[in-house]
């Protein structure tokens, strides 16, 4: 293994390479996660629901199981297996022309998108972070803000089955400064939590209406957690000044729907990933500015 690492950081190419291959992989299945999980949960709810009520579970009559690996992959029309070669990241789209190979239903150009996104992004922090400890977290960390993001925009929820481990870990590998240190990883997580549980407050008291939901909360103190508190703030005012254009954009479209509103999570996921690649020096220009 240690060989391996060796080679690894005496070919920065071949490095970036075989990140990239694997970010493509894991994109994959990160498609998997984004359909999956919130169908998972939202059948718990159920199940949990049904128990307190003591009602008969409306999944007990199903006997196939429902998780991440079973039912296989398959097309959601005609719900034919995919073949192996049908479930090459960004390839077999490509192959596949974008259609299933049995009832010719388009497959969604999502797929594909996360999949480079996936790998485009590992790639960028690999660069960043080189052959480290830094680089393999900070590379979770990004797999798991792009599940995040894109569930939010699906069902506007951040799930806790993420955030939650995220948050805590985030911590744990603090105790050994991968990012921070401890003491400011765990301000940062305090923080994070409650400056926006401050302005959700302070917006339903004065509007009586809800801004935002608590899973933004758990999703800014992850980033407290992992970069400390001194990255909050350039993060806040990214996601915002982000939330702000995109809304502008969606007005002057006419696709704007006041009662729906736009989703905050994929702003602070794209603003926390930012702010792990160039948080030092966006704070170090602050720093020398206001100096």
């Amino acid at each position: 293994m240690y060989i391996f690492i060796e080679f690894l950081q005496a070919q920065p190419i071949f490095y970036l390479f075989f990140v990239f291959l694997i970010g493509l992989a894991v994109g994959s299945f990160l498609n998997v996660v984004i359909v999956r999980l919130p169908i998972m949960i939202e059948k718990g709810w159920r199940e949990e629901c049904c128990n307190f009520l003591g009602l008969d579970s409306p999944n007990t009559e199903q006997k196939e199981r429902f998780n991440l690996i079973r039912p296989f992959s398959h097309c959601p029309s005609c719900k034919q297996k995919i073949k192996i070669i049908e479930n090459i990241p960004v390839l077999s789209y490509l192959y596949l022309r974008g259609k299933c190979s049995n009832c010719k239903e388009k497959i969604s150009l999502r797929y594909p998108i996360v999949e480079l996104i996936s790998a485009l992004s590992v790639c960028i922090v690999a660069h960043f972070f080189g052959v480290s400890l830094q680089a393999f977290f900070a590379i979770c960390l990004t797999w798991a803000i792009i599940v995040l993001g894109v569930i939010d925009l699906d069902t506007r929820y951040l799930p806790d089955d993420i955030t939650l481990p995220l948050l805590w870990l985030g911590i744990i590998i603090n105790i050994f400064n991968i990012f921070t240190d401890i003491n400011s990883s765990i301000l940062g997580a305090i923080f994070g939590y409650g400056i926006l549980w401050i302005v959700y407050f302070l917006f339903k008291l004065f509007t009586g209406k809800i801004g935002m939901g608590h899973g933004d909360f758990k999703l800014l103190a992850v980033f407290g957690a992992w970069f400390g508190w001194q990255n909050l703030v350039p993060i806040i005012i990214l996601s915002s000044i982000t939330a702000i254009l995109v809304a502008i954009l969606l007005i002057i479209n006419k696709s704007y729907d006041k009662n729906k509103g736009i989703p905050f999570g994929p702003y602070l996921v794209f603003a926390g990933w930012i702010s792990m690649i160039l948080g030092p020096y966006i704070i170090s220009v602050y720093l020398n500015a206001t100096m």
